[in-house]
Order: structure tokens, then C-alpha cells, then sequence
């Protein structure tokens, strides 16, 4: 499929090396060459040096004949002109627009088909739902829904003191004391898809498949104590502490909001009327604890800079804070992370591109197309969910009986209201659902991928 990335900036390039693995024929838009070079080099792709709004550098980068445009220019003026132009050139294009400034969000939608999208996308305002998705319900480091929210895949860490801790997979049962399945184990910075036999160890993030009720029961019998989230502190007042702030305060949560620029501060306080905004710097410690950090029950690193959301993090840790959620930008360094306290990592573009994926991969196959797309283990797994329909082979017959692509685990089955975590002997007919994982060393485009 031919398609056309409009911005070389951070999400543009996790976009190019997520749709250059998935085989896609790319082409680059950026004013900058040295980015543009920089792609080039590491990426087989086409690159284009321009306004990536200009007609004349949209027909150089051969929007007439491409399936796809994604525009993610920095500024959102650019991004909308970009998919007009890019669809009077060829009507018949698909177009991705970002579109970040709060103030668009209802004339957007008003005026969809003028800007000609196909779909927009908002990183801050997604990482503000994941983050307060985590907040509502807290205990795991991160929680991947599918089977319309009765599904999940959570992640958690092995601590010390935790009654999993060098414990084996097959002996599990008799600790949780519920049904789910481990269907993906990081350690020391390396996905494993692990057997029975496998030693869960001190520092293992893990994967569990189980459904929304049952998870609940999980952490209860692994000692988890979660108390419901009173009082948030934010620190750093961008967009993405805007989105959250809003969504929290509908919830009844407390949330004080720490912004060093006072024009900034201002302006949050003339739209978030409930919001307890502080003047100050969210890396000094007198401020920290003078706003009570160690008596709050969540806080929520969103400034700028990730160095400095990690370190904010980490002090929060050490102060006890019961649930820690650290933005970060750059998700380069992924095996360093993984062994520091930060509590749960979000990446907005991460959340941004998985999305995206989701809709390049619709566009393939507009028949048996993933109905949902989320990336684990700090993107070496892949969790997919699929619709079993008239195509799908080997319906009715035991999985133990299926062969499977290597790096290929089918993890949950629903059927109706009722889902299933899958043994050797469970099978799967038309209509069901099917949660599958894969290590991502081949694209699973449909259901049928999976099989030898």
C-alpha cells in the first residue's frame, strides 16, 4: 500500500519504522533534510524535502496514485490544509490528520467532510484517557481492553514480596485462585512467550489475559490493596494535564495542577474552574511535599521533558505514593526504563500510532480486519483481536489439533457474554472473538495469518 507520512517528527518516525516492518511502500514529507537522511538511511523508503502542505511537493510525493496521507506537521493548520490538498489531488486518498488544539475538537467534527478526513488523531487527549482509565482502576501498570471492555491484558511487576515470586506458571492456580493466562513475561528487557514450567523472578513485568470481572479477584488474592483515587497531583500543565484535569474533575477527583510558567497557570485557571492550580516548579522538593505528596493518592508526571518526569517519578516512589504515571515522549530507551520505579509508562505516540496501524491494517484487508490493535511488552508483542466468520478455517476444532505460527498464542475466546481462556481442548466458531499475541515478528493481518 502506498503511503504518504506528512512530518518527520517524533511520531512520524515511530510511524515509519512501525509501517516500513509491515512491508508498506513509504514516502516522507519533511521541510528538515537532515531528518529526512537520517530516515533514509535507516528505513527503505522515498523522501520529499518541502512543505508538506504545497500541492507541488504533495504531487512530488505522488499523492495521486497513494492509498494513504498521514499528516503530523507540528502545527494543526498545516496538518488540515494538508489532507484538503492532498484530496483534491485524489479524491478517492484516505487521510490521517493530528489535530492537538483543544479549541478545533467541535469544529473539527462540524467540519469533517470540508477538510476531507478520514479520521483525526489527538496523542494527549488519548494519553489522558489511558491515564485516567489507570487512575479509576488501579493495581496494574497498564490495562489493554478488547471484547467491548470485557477482556484485558494488564501488565504487573514481580516485586520482592509478591506471592507470585518464584512461583512457576503451572503452580499459579493455587495462588490466584482464578482464571487467567500469562501470555507474555518481559525480563531484563526481553519479551518471552513462556511455557508451564517458566520461573516468574523478581523484576518480571507480566502479561495476564483474564476478563474485566475477574481481575478484581487477581489482585485481591495476590495481597494488592487498592484504595480508590481521592486526590491526584499533575505536574506540568500541557495539553495532555488539560484533557486529564477535565476527565478527573467530572469523576469527583481531587487534582491539584503544578505549571511553572504563570501565563500558563492563568489560562488553566480561567478553564479548569475546579482545579487547584499552583504556580511553581514540580521538580523542587520543598514544593513537592509542601502540596502534600506523600499523603496523595496518585501523582501524574506530564511536563516536557521526560528526564524530568522520570526523576519527579522516582521521587514520588520514594515517598510512597500508592500509584505513580509517568508521560514520556521517547520510548527509545525501553530496556533502561523497564528497571526503574516509574509505575506505568504512557507514550502518547505510541498510544497515536497504534491507532493508526489499526486503521493501515483495515485499509489491507477491509474483510476479517483486526477489530482491535494494542502493543505489549514494551512493543516486542502484539495483542489483536479478530471476528471468526465464514472464512475462518478450523472452526470447531481443538486448538491442540491447530498448528499455529511460531510466536502465536490465541489467549481468549468470547462468544456471546461469556469468555473463555483457552486450553488444548477449547475451540472457536463463527461469530466468536479470538485474542491472539504475537511476537510481531510477522504481521497478522487476519484471522487465517495465524495458522501454518
Amino acid at each position: 500500500m502506498k503511503i504518504i507520512i506528512a512530518g518527520d517528527g517524533k511520531m512520524g518516525a515511530t510511524l515509519t519504522r512501525q509501517l516500513s516492518a509491515e512491508g508498506d511502500e513509504l514516502t516522507l514529507i519533511d521541510s528538515n533534510p537532515k531528518v529526512l537522511e537520517s530516515s533514509e538511511e535507516r528505513y527503505d523508503v522515498m523522501v520529499v524535502q518541502g512543505n508538506c502542505a504545497s500541492m507541488d511537493v504533495l504531487e512530488q510525493a505522488g499523492a495521486r496514485e497513494a492509498d494513504l496521507l498521514i499528516a503530523m506537521a507540528g502545527a494543526d493548520e498545516i496538518n488540515l490544509l494538508c489532507c484538503m490538498t492532498a484530496h483534491s489531488l485524489n479524491p478517492k486518498i484516505h487521510t490521517i490528520a493530528r489535530v492537538r488544539n483543544p479549541e478545533y475538537t467541535d469544529q473539527i467534527y462540524a467540519m469533517r467532510e470540508m477538510f476531507a478526513l478520514s479520521m483525526t488523531v489527538n496523542p494527549e487527549k488519548q494519553a489522558a484517557a489511558e491515564i485516567a482509565r489507570l487512575l479509576r482502576y488501579p493495581g496494574f501498570l497498564k490495562r489493554d481492553t478488547f471484547a467491548k471492555s470485557r477482556v484485558e491484558i494488564v501488565e504487573l511487576r514481580i516485586e520482592e514480596n509478591s506471592k507470585l515470586c518464584n512461583v512457576a506458571l503451572n503452580d499459579m492456580n493455587g495462588i490466584v485462585k482464578c482464571k487467567i493466562l500469562v501470555c507474555a513475561v518481559l525480563r531484563n528487557g526481553k519479551a518471552i512467550m513462556p511455557g508451564g514450567d517458566f520461573v516468574l523472578k523478581k523484576g518480571d513485568r507480566i502479561f495476564v489475559t483474564a476478563s474485566t470481572e475477574t481481575l478484581t479477584v487477581l489482585l485481591k488474592n495476590l495481597g494488592v490493596i487498592t484504595h480508590k483515587v481521592k486526590r491526584v497531583i499533575l505536574c506540568g500543565g500541557g495539553r495532555a494535564s488539560y484533557y486529564l484535569a477535565k476527565q478527573l474533575q467530572r469523576s469527583g477527583i481531587r487534582v491539584q495542577l503544578i505549571e511553572r510558567d504563570l501565563e500558563r497557570c492563568n489560562q488553566l485557571a480561567a478553564i479548569l474552574p475546579d482545579t487547584c492550580i499552583i504556580h511553581g516548579d514540580a521538580s523542587s522538593q520543598f514544593l513537592l511535599e509542601s502540596e502534600g505528596i506523600s499523603d496523595c493518592d496518585a501523582i501524574v508526571t506530564m511536563t516536557g521533558l521526560d528526564e524530568l518526569n522520570m526523576v519527579i517519578s522516582l521521587y514520588g516512589t520514594s515517598c510512597g505514593v500508592p500509584q505513580v504515571i509517568t508521560k514520556l515522549g521517547r520510548m527509545d530507551n525501553a530496556n533502561i526504563l523497564g528497571n526503574l520505579a516509574l509505575g506505568s509508562v504512557i507514550s502518547p505516540k505510541e498510544l497515536c500510532c497504534n491507532i493508526i496501524v489499526r486503521y493501515v491494517r483495515a485499509m489491507k484487508n477491509q474483510t476479517g480486519a483486526a477489530l482491535t490493535v494494542h502493543s505489549i511488552a514494551d512493543g516486542q508483542a502484539e495483542a489483536v483481536e479478530f471476528l471468526a466468520d465464514d472464512s475462518t478455517l478450523h472452526c470447531g476444532e481443538p486448538l491442540k489439533n491447530l498448528r499455529l505460527k511460531k510466536g502465536v498464542l490465541v489467549v481468549c475466546i468470547t462468544r456471546g457474554a461469556r469468555q473463555e481462556i483457552p486450553n488444548g481442548d477449547s475451540s472457536f466458531e463463527r461469530g466468536d472473538t479470538l485474542i491472539i499475541v504475537t511476537n510481531g515478528e510477522k504481521g497478522i493481518y487476519q484471522l487465517n495469518d495465524i495458522f501454518e
